[in-house]
């Protein structure tokens, strides 16, 4: 409720959560040209959550990076940053959304908006990344 707190049911629609596909996440292990590593964190489940109206997006938003602004904006340092051990202790000691385990740890605009903000456009897609209980890391593969 915390996302659309003071909206009305037919100000929304979610969709999920539900388990990301079996086919996305072999697509993402196995198939992409040159890769031969990968790492799954936070990416095994998801959901979307419609906003109708473009003035009640702009208040999800405001209470996203209100209540959590370290997760908006180029402050984000992820495994690749800072090591995934160091990523798992800093989410784990992270502020959880009020009364669930939900842990939100990165906000941004969808990279399909590039061209949307590029041309001074607001974006309409965002990723809201998060674990919900204890953070996760998978990893299949190596960079030899």
């Amino acid at each position: 409720n915390f996302l659309v707190d003071g909206l009305k049911e037919s100000d929304y629609q979610c969709q999920g959560p539900v388990l990301k596909p079996l086919q996305s996440i072999f697509n993402k292990m196995f198939i992409r040209r040159g890769q031969t590593t990968v790492s799954v964190i936070g990416d095994m489940t998801r959901a979307t959550l419609l906003i109708k109206d473009e003035e009640d997006l702009r208040g999800v938003l405001r209470r996203i990076e209100t209540l959590f602004p370290y997760i908006h904006g180029k402050e984000f340092q992820g495994p690749n940053d800072i090591g995934v051990n160091m990523f798992l202790h800093q989410v784990f000691k992270m502020k959880k959304i009020p009364g669930t385990e939900i842990i939100p740890y990165r906000f941004k605009p969808n990279s399909s908006q590039k061209e949307r903000m590029g041309k001074g456009g607001s974006p309409q897609y965002y990723n809201f990344n998060f674990f919900d209980g204890l953070p996760e890391y998978h990893r299949v593969g190596s960079t030899e």
